[in-house]
């Protein structure tokens, strides 16, 4: 202990000698530690919103078909005949509700000329899952599909989110223009009836809400009653892996997946992101590695003279590599604090640049488990430089003693 004691107090003392490196050192350290901690947060934030989305939704099973990076926000319009499909599971004893939903891109305006391109969502009903903030939804659910004839009356009402509102500078009670080209957009008049955060906060992307059938209508997939894919709530007491494996058996050209599995889904369709996330966590770790390798290393050059006096004097190498170690051992642990003390203002502003520009709230989490990966990361990356500084040195000195 007396030992350690003395190591650190040496290690201290030198890298008090030279702040200058000793600063670089442990803002390499702290860079790495805090890229680390934040996108660890991303990746925890990203997974919980996203379960706590599918919760809220109020669905138990979600029936897709084909790929689903064809639409917006990676969803594609893979159902055909949609509305029969949801009809004929909705009609089995153990659910509660099959409700089809088209996710498509638009052009909207005010009327002013100029479009914007938003994602379109379409539902047969507003329902008690789609919550207004202001106005109302509309008043007919799905009167234009009459039974695939879309020859019924069209309601020309939609929701918009918040967002949507201040873009286009409209609100409750005003026009606004929609359609699948800026043609039909400019032949196809709404009012805007409500206001919704619903379905903007699902995707996180301004959002136009229409009865599912007009909206299929303006985009031109009213042909095949065309759907993104079909929620489904069970009744009560219904298991949904039972229920799962029967849909999934009844429709096999389709997928039938739960809250968790579709989770999982959607997480795997955007593994290039993650997988960048993780090369620029592996960079900056290997980056602060370098840097304070590099630093360390300087140190002991330039102690070169001064660690071989110690050996002539019977210091031992183990010594002399516990006072390098203990250098790399504080480095660490000051560049582990500063990161750790830099994450929360982070945290916080990519939080509020993430609400502001894509409608989540909360995305960034940082619980106790990151800042301790954090804090080990910062551990490892001092004792590792100092142990290969510590190698180096000792070679070091044995050249200087052979110069003598």
């Amino acid at each position: 202990m007396s030992k350690l004691r003395v190591a650190l107090a040496v290690a201290a003392a030198q890298l008090r000698h030279d702040r200058a490196r000793t600063v670089l050192a442990v803002v390499g350290v702290a860079v790495a530690v805090l890229s680390t901690t934040l996108l660890a947060s991303l990746g925890v934030g990203v997974v919980e919103t996203g379960q706590q989305k599918f919760d809220a939704s109020g669905r138990d099973l979600w029936v897709t078909g084909g790929s689903l990076s064809e639409g917006p926000g990676g969803f594609g319009t893979s159902i055909l005949n949609a509305h029969e499909v949801a009809d004929d599971v909705e009609a089995r004893e153990d659910v509660h509700t099959a409700t089809p939903m088209a996710f498509r891109s638009v052009y909207v305006g005010n009327g002013s000329g100029e479009m914007q391109t938003l994602v379109g969502v379409g539902v047969p009903g507003g329902g008690p899952f789609v919550e207004i903030s202001e106005g109302r939804s509309w008043e007919d659910s799905d009167s234009h599909y009459a039974n695939g004839s879309y020859d019924g009356p069209m309601t020309r009402e939609v929701l918009i989110d918040a967002r949507t509102a201040e873009l286009l500078d409209v609100g409750v009670g005003d026009e606004i223009q929609m359609g699948g080209s800026v043609e039909s957009a400019r032949r196809n008049t709404f009012t805007v009836v409500g206001i919704s955060p619903t379905f903007s906060s699902f995707l996180g992307a301004a959002t136009v809400t229409a009865p599912l059938s007009e909206l299929q209508s303006v985009t031109g997939t009213s042909g095949q009653d065309r759907a993104t894919f079909i929620t489904v709530a069970l009744a009560e007491g219904a298991d949904p892996g039972a229920v799962e494996n029967e849909l999934q058996q009844a429709y096999p050209d389709y997928t039938v997946r739960t809250n968790d599995e579709q989770m999982q889904s959607v997480l795997q369709h955007n593994a290039v992101v993650i997988a960048v996330g993780a090369a620029l966590v592996v960079l900056s770790v290997v980056a602060g590695f370098a840097l304070t390798l590099n630093v360390l290393s300087i140190v002991v050059f330039q102690q070169r003279e001064e660690l071989a006096a110690l050996t002539a004097l019977g210091v031992s190498s183990r010594t002399l590599v516990g006072m390098v170690g203990a250098q790399g051992v504080l480095l660490g642990l000051l560049g582990g604090v500063l990161g750790i003390l830099a994450t929360p203002p982070f945290v916080f502003a990519l939080n509020y640049a993430a609400e502001t520009i894509v409608g989540f709230e909360g995305l960034v989490q940082t619980p106790e488990t990151v800042l301790l990966l954090g804090v080990g990361i910062a551990l490892v990356i001092g004792t590792l430089a100092a142990l290969v500084a510590g190698w180096r040195s000792l070679k070091t000195v044995g050249v200087e003693q052979l110069a003598h």
